[in-house]
């Protein structure tokens, strides 16, 4: 088992072979905090968040780092619009970020760097550029990049330069020497500007990756990620500027997710078309939205549609319940079961298999179906009396919880077995009494009482099972 990734600058899947060692160095864009994250992001995030997860999984000793965009055009304009400073809007913002995302169970980066804290990086790389010849003046005291001068620009995009109209990915200004450069440093008047070698101003938006992505990471990252929208010209622009002033190889392995569409069309803020996070968790428990977004390759996109989430909640409550059922079986399992050895090779081909899937370029569409593959193998067993000893059970558990270390999406391991009141406990009681009596009315009025308490029965061959309702 060699673990593989889809390089975008190749496209082809490469064995990972990281920089140093057994260390890996991981830079994922991040937020442009003016407005709330949406489920667009939820899947990014998501999915960056199972790569590091992974890799921490398969033993690397990682480094992430995720940037906090708190200067750009878009957030000027909210914060005049709502008449509030930048750094209260972008405060506000980067907060709801980390609620959702918390939320959401996505693991924290090592650092998150903010654009703010990296103006003098910033004014020295662009020197740097200048003084190579990669990056011109104007008069209004702007800077651009000269990409004429980077022979490998299009590289990663694959771009076909003549075919890109001026104004469609690229900002229109009479300044430039050519359409296609673009702004490393902005000339301006307004409010927040920074004293430069070219006169007050502000930096652009590629040149903020490139500089926090060096300073916490090096020259060169192992890997570095974002959405496919970063394609062009984002991560073209970074790696243009990023290997002019350095000469060295930027990013080793580009990892890229596809888009989430509503209708046939991406989700997105400018498209008016997306739904808030936390919006949708007020329907969908957060390990459902995460279980939706790993149904599908990272690299397919996902359509969101009600039925789709409908689909991942009802296969997270295959998993649950799977889990109520082992411990209703171990209550009367015996010490050692008649395919304990059945179990154990079940056990060991799961966890052999799901890793032959995410070491496949983090195929967790089929690391899932090894995953409910083993449910049902275990469930057969489970039909027979004593075929599993509670040893086993607790091993189908520990693999179970293993894998989730991945994708956390199952109750907390170590959480206590949910007590009931007496109160609950005697109604439980007096219901089995009528059931005995066979008084179904008064049995079915108990149970209705204890659904709105919150408890869920469940009449088996082999007594009363209750749960809690999730």
């Amino acid at each position: 088992m060699v673990l593989t990734f889809f390089n975008t600058m190749t496209r082809k899947k490469e064995v990972f072979t990281p920089i140093k060692g057994n260390k890996v160095n991981l830079y994922v864009c991040g937020l442009t905090v003016y407005d709330y994250p949406h489920v667009g992001h939820s899947r990014v995030y998501i999915m960056w968040d199972i790569l590091r997860r992974y890799l921490d999984y398969s033993g690397y000793d990682l480094k992430h780092v995720q940037n906090i965009t708190d200067i750009h055009d878009s957030i000027i304009k909210r914060a005049k619009e709502e008449n509030v400073s930048l750094e209260d809007l972008t405060k506000k913002f980067t907060d709801i970020a980390f609620e959702d995302m918390d939320r959401l169970r996505i693991k924290r980066a090592h650092v998150y760097p903010k654009v703010t804290d990296h103006i003098k990086e910033i004014i020295d790389m662009i020197t740097t550029l200048i003084d190579k010849g990669y990056a011109y003046t104007t008069d209004d005291g702007s800077v651009y990049y000269d990409i004429s001068k980077f022979a490998d620009y299009g590289k990663l995009s694959r771009i076909d330069l003549t075919q890109t109209k001026a104004g469609a990915r690229v900002e229109v200004d009479d300044y430039k020497e050519n359409p296609q450069d673009f702004a490393l440093w902005k000339s301006a008047d307004d409010a927040p500007t920074w004293d430069s070698p070219w006169g007050k101003g502000r930096p652009g938006w590629h040149i903020e990756c490139s500089v926090m992505a060096r300073k916490h990471l090096g020259d060169t990252l192992d890997i570095h990620t974002g959405g496919m929208d970063h394609y062009f010209p984002h991560h073209e622009n970074e790696i243009a500027q990023s290997e002019a002033a350095t000469g060295k190889k930027f990013v080793n392995y580009w990892m890229h997710t596809a888009f989430i569409n509503i209708g046939g069309e991406k989700m997105s803020k400018s498209l008016k078309n997306f739904i808030r996070i936390r919006d949708i968790l007020e329907t969908y428990r957060p390990e459902v939205l995460r279980l939706f977004m790993v149904s599908s390759h990272y690299r397919t996109p996902v359509d969101y549609n009600p039925k789709n989430i409908d689909n991942a909640k009802a296969a997270l409550d295959r998993l649950e319940t799977f889990l109520d059922n082992l411990d209703f079986y171990k209550k009367e399992a015996k010490d050692k079961g008649q395919e304990d050895k059945t179990v154990k090779e079940l056990i060991y081909k799961s966890k052999e298999d799901f890793i032959t899937a995410m070491d496949d370029d983090l195929n967790t569409p089929e690391a899932f179906e090894s995953l409910f593959r083993f449910v049902k193998d275990i469930n057969r067993l489970m039909e027979q009396p004593s075929a599993i000893g509670k040893i086993k059970i607790d091993n189908i558990k520990a693999h179970l919880y293993d894998i989730d270390q991945i994708f956390d999406i199952l109750p907390e391991k170590d959480k206590k077995e949910d007590a009931i009141s007496d109160e609950v406990n005697a109604l439980i009681e007096k219901r089995e009494q009528a059931r005995t009596e066979k008084n179904w009315t008064e049995a079915d009025m108990i149970r209705d009482k204890l659904d709105k308490l919150g408890i869920v029965l469940e009449d088996t061959g082999k007594g009363i099972r209750w749960k809690k309702k999730r």
